[in-house]
């Protein structure tokens, strides 16, 4: 039996790369997005993404991929963009994540 293959991996990474670009630019703009909403309809946000780069590879610590992915030190996105999270959102965001852990 031939293992099927993911299309994703078919990808030329320069695409991938530009289209991951075009996504954080984008979350970037549409900070209306908060992080806790991303969280419940998806079960990732903004931070996950730069854990994700963290775990790619990006040698930079944790703060440095927030302010990569954010467009800013996290205390300024946390400062000029962030809501109070309201209980049906962390409500929501717990019940995605949930949805997240593998078997």
């Amino acid at each position: 039996m031939t293992p099927e293959i993911d299309p994703l991996d078919t990808l030329d990474d320069a695409v991938a790369a530009a289209a991951f670009r075009r996504l954080v630019r984008h979350l970037q703009h549409r900070h209306d997005a908060q992080n806790i909403d991303l969280m419940g309809l998806s079960g990732f946000c903004r931070n996950c993404l730069a854990d994700w780069i963290r775990d790619a590879g990006f040698e930079g610590g944790k703060a440095h991929a927030r302010a990569v992915i954010h467009g800013m030190p996290m205390d300024e996105w946390k400062a000029t963009r962030q809501t109070p999270a309201t209980d049906d959102q962390i409500a929501a965001m717990e019940a995605s994540v949930a949805k997240n852990r593998k078997e």
